[in-house]
């Protein structure tokens, strides 16, 4: 059973990861997963690797929190290689139902983090507003044209990875400013093991290293780092509003139009579908938060 709803968890995970302007990360904080993910990504270090190369296992799985790892890893690999057509199509032919839900999902999200901040004052608040001001500002970056060498895969995949632990910041839509999405995207649905191969060991190493920093600040400067990352949340609401007006298109990989440049606009009637989509991502997120409560209590 734990397995399952680790796996889940890491399912809801990939999905977020694989729409530009959602994160895996926010996910993981609001299913109570996201610390225990931290400390269990940075006991990937030397430890681990001593305990590989003289065989020894059980050492190794008890270290790594094998257990609580493996099944949010498959989850989110699972959800990345089965949904990346699924979301491309979406996000093609239903893009406002798409962004609504997410923007429902990532408000009840930034709500229900404020409630891990401890003690609100003006550290948090400057913290919270920091953070805000800096996703809004990656959100409204413009995409720019990249080298699809080796070297610079490896270096969006571990810049990606960094922002995909991130709650807020979106891996994705990094990969968008990087001018990688839509090559990794490729990779992935045609299963592309060489590219695929260099995106992964630039993700080990980024969030491997990443994961340390991250750690020590949870630790030591707690209430600050998720005030931050709560600003990062509200910060990410600018990309992911669902009525936009395209000012400037490129041509990707396959001939076709892409959007590079939009502006948020409102709907020019109301939209009964998008108002429910928000709500139904909105609820989604408290719901899980419940059901996580109603487990932890029975465990007690």
């Amino acid at each position: 059973m734990k397995f399952l709803l680790l796996w889940l968890k890491g399912c809801a995970m990939g999905t977020a990861d694989v729409v530009p302007g959602v994160s895996g990360g926010t996910i993981a904080f609001v299913s109570g997963i996201y610390e225990e993910l931290i400390e269990s990504i940075k006991r990937v270090d030397m430890t681990a690797l001593r305990l590989l190369g003289r065989l020894r296992f059980k050492e190794l799985w008890r270290h790594l929190n094998g257990s609580f790892l493996l099944p949010v890893l498959l989850g989110i690999a699972t959800a990345i290689f089965s949904l990346a057509r699924l979301m491309t199509y979406l996000l093609v032919h239903h893009p406002i139902g798409v962004w609504s839900f997410f923007f429902g999902l990532i408000v009840a999200s930034a709500l229900l983090v404020a409630r891990e901040v401890g003690k609100w004052d003006w550290r948090s608040v400057v913290a919270l507003l920091t953070g805000a001001a800096v996703a809004w500002w990656i959100t409204a970056a413009t995409p720019v044209a990249t080298p699809e060498t080796w070297w610079f895969v490896m270096l969006s995949g571990a810049i990606a990875i960094c922002a995909m632990i991130l709650p807020g910041i979106s891996g994705a839509f990094i990969l968008l400013l990087l001018g990688k999405y839509q090559f990794i995207l490729q990779a992935v649905s045609e299963l592309n093991v060489p590219v695929l191969l260099c995106f992964l060991a630039g993700a080990v190493a980024g969030i491997v290293s990443f994961s340390h920093l991250l750690s020590w600040l949870l630790k030591h400067w707690h209430d600050v780092t998720v005030a931050t990352l709560m600003g990062f949340m509200i910060g990410s609401l600018n990309k992911v509003w669902p009525w936009k007006e395209v000012l400037e298109t490129y041509t990707d990989s396959h001939g076709k139009l892409q959007p590079l440049i939009e502006a948020n606009v409102l709907p020019d009637r109301f939209d009964w579908g998008a108002v429910l989509l928000c709500a139904a991502g909105f609820a989604l997120i408290y719901g899980i938060d419940i059901a996580a409560r109603v487990i932890a209590r029975k465990r007690r």
